[in-house]
C-alpha cells in the first residue's frame, strides 16, 4: 500500500466530498486501492467494474452512439463512465478508467498500454489520455496509481 490511498482520503475527507470509482480494464484494482485505507467509508460510496461494453450502456448510462463512433477505450468513453457513475452512485466526484492492458486487445490505431482517464465533479467532466509499458498486471497498477495521481492533484486544486 503506498500513501497515495491515505493522502486522496484525507484530501476528500477535508473537502468533506464523496467518491465513487467505475473501472474497466484495471478491473476493481482503484477500489482495492481506496478501500484499503481505514475509515474509507466516509468517503467511498462504491464503485462498477464496467469491463464489458454492454454493462457501460445498461449501468453506467454510456451511449451506444459513443461506444459505436469511438470505441471502448476512448476519451469520450472515459468521460461518459465518469459522469455516469457519478449520477449512479450519486457521490461528488467520480473516477473513470478504459484501456487495453494487453497483452492482446492492441489495435493498429490503439496500442497496448493505452489508458483514457475521466473524472466527473460539479466543476466539469474531465478526461486524460496516458500510456504505459509492461505486463498486464504492471499496467493495470500504473494506471490505478495514474488515476489516484489525477484525482489527487485536482483535490488539491479546488479552492476552499
Amino acid at each position: 500500500m503506498s500513501e497515495l490511498e491515505y493522502v486522496v482520503g484525507a484530501l476528500l475527507r477535508e473537502k468533506g466530498l464523496t467518491l465513487g470509482v467505475v473501472e474497466s480494464a484495471t478491473g476493481g484494482l482503484i477500489s482495492h486501492l481506496i478501500t484499503n485505507v481505514p475509515g474509507s467509508s466516509n468517503y467511498f460510496k462504491g464503485s462498477v467494474t464496467a469491463y464489458a461494453d454492454e454493462t457501460k450502456r445498461k449501468i453506467i448510462g454510456v451511449k451506444f452512439a459513443t461506444l459505436a463512433e469511438h470505441g471502448a477505450v476512448s476519451s469520450q468513453v472515459a468521460m461518459e463512465m465518469a459522469a455516469g457513475g457519478r449520477k449512479t452512485l450519486a457521490v461528488d466526484i467520480c473516477i473513470s478508467d478504459t484501456g487495453i492492458a494487453g497483452p492482446g486487445g492492441a489495435t493498429l490505431e490503439k496500442a497496448v498500454g493505452l489508458f483514457y482517464l475521466g473524472l466527473a465533479h460539479q466543476c466539469g467532466v474531465f478526461s486524460r489520455k496516458r500510456m504505459f509499458r509492461g505486463t498486464r498486471e504492471e499496467i493495470k497498477q500504473k494506471a490505478a496509481t495514474a488515476a489516484l495521481t489525477w484525482l489527487k492533484e485536482y483535490l488539491v486544486s479546488l479552492k476552499e
